[in-house]
């Protein structure tokens, strides 16, 4: 069976489980596509072809030896189903480089805590994927490895900073994928991509021993070639974590069981913002189109405002850059990092050489501004003025869930761009996140799910938003058309 990667979670599962083929074949398969399109794609930062073999090996003995029960129907959903990380995700033994010159050599000691529940359940990771450094960026141009290419049209960006995972799932190197997501960082490369990425709520899924970008921002979040995929991976990574106490002791639901549901009489909200100037009138077309297939399938639709939309992106770029320079402080070539390649005349050269050497221009310009705005005379006017807009935002949303179930929109106001078309212009780059920033800084359960394509070839994503802890809710709509 040639084409076994480009299966979806529950088809490979039932495969293994019938027997149909081997956990070792269904890896192979993946690891023939990244043999063969990943020169060209540039998903992969490292692929660990030997240890996703061992694990393959591993997960089929346990298969034939009735481990998980006669004929496997007790094996997890994603036992044997090779799967992509996010290299910004501690995985032990396999090196972590955050597409950052300074972390180019580290070799974690240590699984993050979703590696670590994705290996209870039969993991088998065929590598780690690339992303713009430290995850800042929109595009994955902002690596020390390259830019990922869009398996759509290779002349365009795969979107950032989960580029490289959203690629490897489009482009069928794997079953599934992890990647993180801070304003957008997976929802933006699964509408580029053509694949369904979900955004957790803020601290649904434990961020342990993945590195920080903003801490009161960042989430670990799933790439999927389906609604039940990004269900299925739900099931194993999401729950409390005595290592990052972000995480609530809330009951996990079974995700499943939300996919195909009803969504008659439920009511979606179109916020008229997200709809406005700077939006690309095909984009609009292509998720009103869909939006209308809700519409016969039941549901109402509401036009609503959320009138703090147009200060989300400077919140975001005030908030996020100061959290950022204070969690890269520590790479300062003495505790994380490397040394300089000449010896320091004093500790202050020290960091300024690491430092230079160490992160690439889009990093030193975040901590920068970050900096700056956590500086004194300038706490109270940038970073404490955002954070009380982002008070307001907040409410907004919950006020707004008061009165619809769901909120739907365009992931982004225009398709892919092509590579280096926008790397001199940082502003408009931050600005392709306009749609997706608002959720984030609300700490709201947010999703792409592909919508149609664009004259020219290009995916589109329609962006489905619901309050805080309905991630079941989200797939309940985007199972339902």
């Amino acid at each position: 069976m040639s084409d076994l990667n480009k299966l979806t979670i529950s088809e490979a599962a039932k495969g293994l489980k019938s027997k149909k083929f081997s956990s070792v074949e269904l890896t192979e398969a993946c690891l023939g596509a990244i043999k063969k399109g990943n020169k060209d794609l540039n998903a992969f930062i490292t692929v660990t072809e030997k240890e996703a073999l061992g694990m393959a090996k591993e997960a089929d003995k346990k298969f034939a030896s009735g481990e998980w029960g006669e004929g496997g129907e007790n094996a997890p959903a994603l036992a044997g189903l090779p799967a992509a990380i996010k290299d910004i995700i501690n995985t032990k033994g396999v090196r972590t480089t955050c597409a950052s010159p300074i972390l180019k050599d580290f070799v974690p000691p240590y699984d993050a805590t979703v590696i670590e529940r994705l290996k209870a359940n039969g993991l088998v990771m065929v590598g780690k994927t690339n992303l713009d450094e430290f995850a800042c960026g929109g595009s994955t141009e902002h690596s020390c490895y390259g830019a990922t290419r869009n398996p759509f049209d290779k002349e365009r960006v795969s979107g950032g900073s989960s580029g490289g995972s959203a690629a490897a799932v489009a482009a069928d190197m794997c079953v599934y994928a992890l990647g993180t997501d801070t304003g957008g960082s997976i929802r933006q490369p699964a509408s580029f991509c053509n694949v369904y990425g979900m955004k957790v709520t803020y601290g649904r899924v434990s961020r342990s021993g993945v590195t920080a970008m903003a801490s009161s921002l960042d989430t670990v979040g799933t790439f999927g070639k389906s609604a039940e995929d990004i269900a299925h991976v739900l099931n194993v990574i999401v729950g409390k974590d005595v290592m990052d106490m972000t995480t609530p002791d809330r009951e996990v639901p079974d995700y499943t069981k939300f996919i195909g549901k009803s969504v008659k009489g439920m009511k979606i909200g179109l916020p008229k913002e997200y709809f406005a100037e700077g939006v690309e009138d095909e984009t609009k077309k292509i998720v009103m189109d869909r939006v209308k297939m809700y519409e016969k399938a039941g549901c109402k639709i509401k036009e609503v405002s959320l009138p703090s939309t147009k200060y989300a992106v400077a919140v975001y770029y005030i908030i996020m850059p100061a959290e950022l320079s204070a969690n890269l402080e520590r790479f300062d070539g003495i505790r994380y990092g490397k040394k300089p390649k000449k010896d320091p005349k004093n500790l202050i050269d020290q960091y300024f050489q690491a430092r230079g050497e160490g992160f690439g221009d889009e990093i030193k310009r975040r901590i920068m501004i970050g900096t700056y705005a956590l500086s004194a005379g300038y706490y109270d006017a940038y970073y404490k003025k955002a954070q009380r807009v982002r008070t307001v935002i907040i409410r907004e949303f919950d006020e707004i869930f008061k009165e619809v179930d769901v909120l739907m929109s365009p992931v982004s106001p225009f398709p892919a761009w092509k590579v280096n078309e926008m790397i001199d212009d940082p502003l408009a780059m931050y600005l392709a996140d306009a749609l997706t920033i608002p959720p984030s800084i609300a700490g709201l359960a947010a999703m792409s799910c592909p919508a149609g394509m664009l004259k020219n070839g290009l995916p589109v994503g329609l962006q489905i938003i619901a309050p805080q802890f309905e991630e079941g809710r989200i797939l309940q709509f985007a199972s339902a058309i």
